[in-house]
């Protein structure tokens, strides 16, 4: 059985780039009908944000991704937090020392330093020089049995060899060993490192595949050498590609949004989401772009993803939420707009108003949160034009004699709707000898106040010959 896991750091945010990488493992798992477990790697006890475990479940669980195994959940091979698995480090680590693979390392903060800082003086590559590892062992278990400050760090072979690995993705992978110096894998704390936990922890939980980005690269001889030294067999391997910035640096906040729950706050769905997500490196054998989860677990492979950089494109991500909300159900989409309606003024109003306005709406949302943002020209009784060019074009003479025109027939008639509102503006036409864009543009801004407003007719038919005439003195005395 295939097993495979997310194991993020509970630090912060989901990262849109751990939510691919999530995603990817479980739609493999699901699709070969293996398990998807989540493990938290929290050794790095300095960096530790409260709450951030349960608001990384959180964001899963509202993507869709459903955890087989993990902390609150339980399995057969746990703790599933790696601050409860120290013991299990400890006899691992005691191997290690036993079999001459690993050795304390009494160094000072400061003699590394100083260390790093005359290599760097001297144009070399700053790595450890191994003096700690040239101890007769007699003397450092005195040191450590005395209670001396240490670490213990892994022994990389003194002959350089080339290492080579396998990967999913990129293929045969070498690496030299002379490129890695004897890595810390217990801090002083006693904590493990990322390198000695990963390792023990995928091989005890029967990982099959690990899925990781290609920051991890250089780390894999330093594994390679774990697994040889316990004797463990290691799994396939497959190194996601970095996603990038339009201006292809490294996806950073800097540059914008990164955290997955800051998408969903902005209104994007998580179906939106998982499926751009998924397109960030991988691509299907055909030209789709749209994917529900059980298509995306149907054609996923890791053959098909790419080993080049993916750019995270803002507005193809906005298309792809307005496709998506555009096929929403009525009522469901009424659904998923209320926590945004929520934080208005216009909460618990008029519930079938609203109805009514998100049906108008639909057809041009970006995002769920610009319901919101809209609902003043439904709910108010005197909404005002903001959008500068839309102000701009109401002033013009040409939109001034539409606007009068347009008032003067509202007040021949009895009521204005879908039906009448065509003979409206062509008597308006006709007395004005104005048409075309000069003709509607003023009367769809006057009355929707947006230069990409909903469907103009929809509107008029909710809003009735007395509103929309307040609309147009509004706009005709700008």
């Amino acid at each position: 059985m295939v097993r495979l896991r997310f194991a993020p750091s509970p630090t912060g945010f989901l990262h849109v780039g751990g939510l691919r990488t999530a995603l990817f493992c479980w739609l493999y798992a699901r699709q070969q009908s293996g398990k998807f477990i989540f493990r938290l790697e929290d050794t790095d006890q300095k960096r530790l944000v409260e709450g951030a475990e349960t608001d990384l479940i959180h964001m899963l669980e509202w993507a869709g991704i459903e955890l087989d195994e993990g902390p609150e959940i339980g399995g057969d091979f746990g703790p599933y937090r790696q601050s409860e698995r120290l013991e299990i480090y400890r006899q691992h680590v005691r191997k290690l020392l036993d079999e001459d693979h690993a050795y304390p390392c009494f160094c000072s903060t400061e003699r590394l330093d100083n260390l790093r800082d005359e290599q760097r003086a001297n144009g070399e590559t700053p790595r450890y020089d191994g003096l700690c590892r040239r101890l007769k062992k007699e003397e450092s278990a005195q040191r450590v049995a005395s209670g001396e400050t240490h670490v213990v760090r892994l022994k990389i072979p003194e002959i350089p060899e080339t290492l080579v690995l396998n990967d999913l993705i990129r293929g045969r992978v070498s690496i030299e060993t002379s490129q890695t110096e004897d890595q810390v894998i217990v801090k002083s704390d006693g904590f493990p490192t990322y390198h000695l936990a990963v390792v023990v922890d995928d091989h005890l939980m029967q990982i099959t595949h690990v899925v990781r980005g290609e920051e991890w690269l250089p780390s894999f001889p330093k594994h390679l050498l774990l697994y040889r030294y316990f004797g463990w067999d290691p799994p396939e391997f497959a190194h996601l590609p970095l996603i990038l910035n339009p201006d292809r640096t490294k996806l950073s906040k800097r540059q914008g949004d990164v955290a997955v729950e800051d998408f969903r706050d902005q209104g994007f769905l998580a179906e939106t989401l998982v499926n751009f997500i998924s397109l960030l490196g991988w691509s299907p054998a055909d030209d789709r772009e749209l994917f529900t989860l059980a298509e995306l677990i149907e054609e996923f492979s890791f053959v098909r993803v790419n080993k080049s950089g993916a750019v995270f494109d803002r507005e193809k991500l906005n298309w792809m939420n307005q496709q998506y909300i555009q096929n929403l159900d009525q009522q469901d989409l009424v659904r998923r707009v209320a926590p945004f309606v929520a934080k208005t003024v216009y909460a618990e109003q008029d519930m079938d108003l609203l109805e009514k306005a998100v049906k108008i709406l639909q057809p041009r949302l970006v995002t769920l949160a610009e319901t919101a943002k809209r609902l003043a020209l439904f709910f108010d009784e005197d909404p005002q034009a903001t959008d500068p060019e839309v102000l701009s074009l109401l002033k013009e003479e040409s939109s001034k004699l539409v606007l009068a025109e347009f008032i003067k027939q509202l007040q021949t008639i009895e009521k204005l709707n879908e039906e009448n509102l065509g003979s409206v503006v062509k008597n308006v036409q006709t007395v004005t000898n104005i048409k075309g864009k000069n003709l509607w543009m003023p009367l769809r801004y006057a009355i929707t106040l947006e230069a990409q407003g909903p469907d103009l007719k929809l509107i008029v038919d909710l809003f009735g010959r007395e509103k929309c005439m307040r609309l147009a003195l509004n706009a005709y005395e700008l």
